[in-house]
């Protein structure tokens, strides 16, 4: 039609997502339920239970002695949606990863992101030549995220607390 403007696409801002390395300060806010630095917290939900969060923040202790960063947030603008750690120590390069997000945070891509950036990172670090990632056999859209990001489906195997799960990796090249 003459006059009018077509409407714009809108679309997406890559770098409204970033990750941050979280610290023991970092956890312990968390835990307290406040936001580290200059972060706020997502009203509506949380990012992880109590528990998984002690539970994140000893992994990052153990795993932190010997390979760090070992933990990030995953904040979109400037608001902590997720987590994402390195879940157990790091072999001959490759570093093994968990992340989560908020169930009112999930579906916006902001995990994809993470990962990518993650990815970007890794790809910068000497240390890591491959990371891996578990998926539970039912979670569609944690899968997405990782083939989204160049996962390859390496196996599956069954986990005493989570069930049948999807084992993926990527290289770092």
């Amino acid at each position: 039609m003459l006059g009018l403007d077509a409407p714009k696409r809108r679309t997406p801002n890559v770098e409204k997502n970033v990750i941050i390395e979280l610290t023991a300060h970092d956890f312990a806010a968390l835990l307290k339920g406040a936001a580290p630095g200059d972060t706020r917290l997502v009203p509506d939900s949380a990012i992880a239970p109590p528990e998984v969060l002690e539970m994140l923040a000893s992994i990052a202790i153990a795993v932190g002695a010997e390979f760090t960063p070992s933990a990030w947030m995953i904040v979109e603008d400037g608001e902590i949606v997720g987590l994402c750690s390195v879940i157990r120590m790091p072999e001959n390069g490759e570093i093994h990863i968990g992340y989560g997000v908020a169930p009112t945070r999930e579906r916006r891509g902001c995990v994809t992101r993470a990962i990518a950036q993650l990815l970007d990172w890794a790809r910068n670090d000497p240390r890591v030549t491959c990371i891996s990632a578990d998926t539970v056999a039912g979670n569609i859209a944690s899968q997405r995220v990782l083939e989204r990001n160049g996962f390859i489906r390496t196996g599956e195997r069954i986990d005493p607390e989570d069930g049948p799960v999807i084992c993926w990796q990527a290289s770092i090249d």
